[in-house]
């Protein structure tokens, strides 16, 4: 997490990364785990991201640390807000929509705000844990408490927008972020999952 960021800045055809961290349990947790890691990026194209995961020596070392790994592509369809003040995802209004989708929030929690965004953490992700169509989620981060993110995927878009829209709680913290202003910065995001390797936690899907 410390010596990778000035590594991958050199990548060819690397647009955009973030280096993430996770919460204990299913992620959405204060207390961190320190075993597990995420690594986000946006890449010119497939070519020149293919051609990292097979040869580049940071990843190779990622892996020799690693007890098991998990790597998803991911095609945008979706996208609105910033993070750290870029809009890193092109999105396509004419791709062909594929399943399972996969869905990406994240947000910069304003610091008077922190207690009340973390209030209703416990229960949301009770209700997101149960969702009809929900495949697998985790709460992940850039940094402890403040700059907090959830990737999860879904077996169609249908499944999204019905936790996104019709449950209570999920509706509620949207609307209290909005009218209380919990965030100085957000982003969403939905993607087709093009193609999955590996497992995390034991989960894998193929695609």
């Amino acid at each position: 997490m410390a010596f990778a960021p000035p590594l991958l800045k050199r990548v060819r055809g690397l647009e955009f990364f973030k280096m993430l961290g996770t919460g204990r349990g299913n992620g959405f947790s204060i207390r961190p785990d320190f075993s597990r890691y995420g690594l986000l990026c946006v890449w010119e194209s497939e070519v020149v991201a293919d051609e990292f995961f097979k040869s580049s020596p940071l990843f190779k070392k990622f892996l020799q640390h690693s007890d098991e790994y998990f790597t998803v592509k991911l095609q945008p369809f979706q996208a609105h807000g910033k993070w750290d003040g870029v809009a890193p995802f092109k999105t396509d209004k004419n791709i062909v929509l594929k399943t399972p989708v996969a869905v990406l929030t994240r947000a910069t929690i304003r610091p008077q705000r922190l207690r009340r965004f973390w209030q209703f953490v416990p229960e949301t992700s009770a209700e997101l844990d149960a969702a009809r169509g929900r495949i697998a989620s985790i709460g992940i981060g850039e940094a402890p408490l403040f700059r907090q993110a959830t990737l999860s995927f879904w077996h169609d878009e249908e499944s999204v927008k019905d936790f996104a829209y019709r449950s209570p709680k999920h509706r509620e913290v949207i609307r209290l972020t909005r009218e209380e202003a919990w965030y100085s910065e957000d982003l969403f995001a939905r993607f087709a999952v093009v193609k999955t390797e590996g497992k995390t936690e034991g989960f894998s899907f193929e695609k």
